[in-house]
């Protein structure tokens, strides 16, 4: 067992870390359409959007296939609506010449937010209490909470309404200073936070089965197959690839499902690896990762498997040992037993 990583694990769970976000971009998107705009390119509800709320969503092309993901936050303030779109380092190119191509007669304006590029993650059901204490070095900060409701706000500022997280999931905000994000570091460890590494934001990343775009989710998938269904809204009007989405859900379901899991074996070294029932064919696991537990290490992954195998739970295997589904309500249970 790694008692580093353990450590760490133990201090998302039932304290506070801090950590780097390396891979962390941003895009404004402004102008008088900008609202009825962004509604039509991604699957979620823009439109619906309060002042500092966000949504989590998906770009699709016309056939239905995700070419990316992002979270959508509308800006606290302004005379119009604003929007910051909030995505990885490795998507932001391309899903700014996606959008752009569809600007046409369109008064909207793309403009990388190249200011917050150095992004700080602060996690853990502590993290609003640590927020607390750094209210004076975060002042003008960018702040975007991954909670429900997800929000983007700007400190100082009262945290209270931000604590409830997503279910199966942990608290946490994503910090974009404008100054040297190691000052920000700073603060946070003497406001009570423990430094983590990518390791351990990876092994939280399995325990809460959240996907990851490029590895867990691609261009060959469609929206349903992710089993993200708060990236989707079936009432907000037209949109790029609604037909296919659409299509989808009126014949009620997929045939294959993006599922947590859990590897009894060997950790696969190759992705995506091959998931078998009888001999045959019915899957695939996308990532996975060791993660250190109270009762000891479990390999957690995640990969898609056909519905009729789920349905009838029927005995899965991958080269190094056996699969099973698992459910995410077991971040809880973790939280629980080692405190």
């Amino acid at each position: 067992m790694d008692q580093n990583l353990q450590a760490e694990l133990d201090a998302i769970l039932h304290g506070a870390a801090v950590a780097s976000l390396d891979d962390r971009a941003f895009l404004r998107v402004t102008g008088s359409d900008a609202t009825r705009w962004l509604n039509g390119m991604v699957t979620n509800s823009v439109q619906a959007l309060g002042p500092g709320e966000g949504c989590y969503a998906f770009l699709l092309n016309a056939q239905g296939r995700i070419l990316g993901d992002c979270t959508i936050y509308r800006e606290p303030d302004g005379a119009q609506p604003a929007f910051v779109l909030a995505t990885s380092k490795q998507q932001i190119d391309a899903i700014q010449k996606h959008l752009d191509h569809f600007i046409i007669m369109d008064d909207v304006e793309l403009t990388p937010m190249k200011r917050y590029n150095h992004t700080a993650l602060i996690i853990g059901p502590e993290a609003p209490q640590v927020l607390r204490k750094m209210e004076n070095a975060t002042a003008g900060c960018r702040s975007f909470a991954d909670t429900a409701p997800l929000r983007l706000q700007y400190y100082p500022q009262t945290t209270s309404q931000l604590i409830t997280p997503a279910e199966g999931q942990v608290s946490r905000f994503e910090i974009s200073p404008s100054f040297p994000v190691d000052d920000l570091f700073k603060e946070a460890k003497a406001a009570g936070a423990i430094e983590v590494s990518p390791e351990a934001l990876e092994a939280l990343r399995l325990l809460e089965g959240r996907p990851l775009y490029g590895r867990d989710i691609t261009d060959k998938y469609l929206p349903q197959e992710t089993n993200q269904p708060q990236a989707l809204h079936f009432n907000k009007g037209c949109y790029l690839g609604q037909e296919i989405v659409e299509r989808i859900r009126s014949r009620g379901q997929v045939h294959r499902l993006l599922t947590p899991l859990t590897l009894s074996g060997e950790l696969p070294t190759e992705f995506p690896a091959p998931i078998q029932a009888d001999g045959k064919s019915v899957g695939e696991i996308t990532s996975a990762a060791l993660v250190p537990l109270p009762g000891g290490d479990q390999v957690f992954a995640l990969g898609y498997v056909r519905r009729e195998v789920l349905d009838t739970h029927a005995p899965l295997t991958y080269s190094g040992g056996t699969v099973a589904p698992r459910s995410t309500a077991q971040v809880q249970t973790v939280a629980g037993a080692s405190k």
